[in-house]
C-alpha cells in the first residue's frame, strides 16, 4: 500500500483490506530524509510510524534526498521495492482518483519491475469519495495547502464538511491538483485514534522547474506533534 498518511490513501486502504483478491502486507511512504518528514505533506515521521502501529502493518520508508530529480527518485524506488519483490509482493495499491498522466506513469514504472498497479478509488466522483470518507468516521487535519489555490486559513483545519463547504470555486474538493494534503489521525481500521496537537505553521517556497516560466510555488505547512508515547 502506497501510504501518504492522508485521506485518499487511507480510504484506498479501507477498500483494499476488504478486497478478497488483495492481501495487504506492507505500507510504503516517501520521506524527505533531510527533514525527516513525509514528502509533500510535511508530517513528522514519528506520526507516520504511529499510524503504521495503529494499522498493524510494517512500514517501509523510501528515503529521498532534499531535492531529488526524477532519475534519482526512480533509482531509489527500485532499490526500496527490491526486498518487497523478493518476498513475492506482486501488486502496488494507490489512492489516486482522476489524474490520468500520473496513473500511466505509475503503471509504466511498476510494469518494468513486474508489479501491477491497483487503484481502488479510480474515477469515483469526488462527492461520493468524500461522503464515504466522512460516513466511515475517518478524521484528518489539513497539514499542507498550496497558496496558489488556498489561503493560510485553510491550513490546520479539520477535514470535515465545513472545510469542504468553504473551498473556493475551482478548487478540486479532493485536492487532486495538489491544493491540499491531510493527515489521518483516526480510521475504522486504527486500533485507537492518534493523539496529536497543532504546532507552528510554516510557509515555504520552491522554485519552478528551470525554463518553465512559472512563478515559484508557495505552501503553508501545519506542524503536528504526537502527544503520546506509543
Amino acid at each position: 500500500m502506497n501510504w501518504s498518511g492522508g485521506k485518499d490513501s487511507a480510504l484506498a486502504l479501507y477498500h483494499a483490506l476488504r478486497d478478497p483478491t488483495l492481501h495487504i502486507t506492507d505500507l510504503l511512504t516517501s520521506v524527505n530524509a533531510h527533514h525527516g518528514r513525509v514528502s509533500m505533506h510535511g508530517v513528522r515521521t514519528a506520526l507516520l510510524e504511529a499510524q503504521a502501529r495503529r494499522i498493524g502493518l510494517p512500514l517501509t520508508q523510501l528515503l529521498l534526498p532534499e531535492t531529488p530529480d526524477m532519475a534519482a527518485y526512480e533509482q531509489l524506488m527500485r532499490a526500496t521495492l527490491a526486498p518487497l519483490l523478493a518476498r513475492g509482493v506482486a501488486r502496488s495499491v494507490f489512492g489516486d482518483i482522476h489524474l490520468e498522466d500520473l496513473r500511466r506513469y505509475r503503471e509504466q514504472q511498476l510494469a518494468a519491475l513486474g508489479l501491477e498497479a491497483v487503484f481502488p478509488l479510480w474515477q469515483r466522483p469526488n462527492a461520493e469519495v468524500l461522503a464515504e470518507y466522512l460516513a466511515l468516521g475517518f478524521r484528518a487535519v489539513v497539514v499542507c495547502i498550496n497558496e496558489r489555490h488556498l489561503d493560510r486559513s485553510f491550513c490546520g483545519r479539520e477535514l470535515n464538511q465545513e472545510f469542504l463547504r468553504d473551498l473556493p470555486p475551482g478548487v478540486d474538493s479532493c485536492g487532486e491538483n495538489g491544493e491540499y494534503h491531510s493527515f489521518v489521525y483516526d480510521a475504522p481500521y486504527f486500533s485507537s485514534p492518534l493523539a496529536v496537537q497543532r504546532g507552528e505553521q510554516v510557509r515555504r517556497t520552491y522554485p519552478a522547474p528551470a525554463g518553465s516560466g512559472a512563478p515559484e510555488a508557495a505552501f503553508w505547512f501545519q506542524d503536528l506533534l504526537l502527544t503520546e508515547n506509543t
